[in-house]
């Protein structure tokens, strides 16, 4: 069996395609919401360590 070119092209693509659909599904999915929203806060919650580990020092 001989597969050429452009027959091994599509079927990359279409890998990839069904690859990015199932990322999008997954990054938007109402199931990881919680997740993403306590990620996002990490760099706030480091530097209001730092305030407290500065004042701690200062008094």
């Amino acid at each position: 069996m001989n597969m050429d070119q452009g027959i091994v092209g599509s079927i990359f693509t279409v890998v990839v395609f069904i690859s990015f659909i199932g990322i999008v599904w997954w990054a938007f999915s109402s199931r990881n919401k919680q997740r993403f929203d306590e990620a996002a806060n990490l760099p706030f919650a480091d530097e209001a360590k730092e305030e407290n580990i500065k004042d701690k020092q200062e008094s």
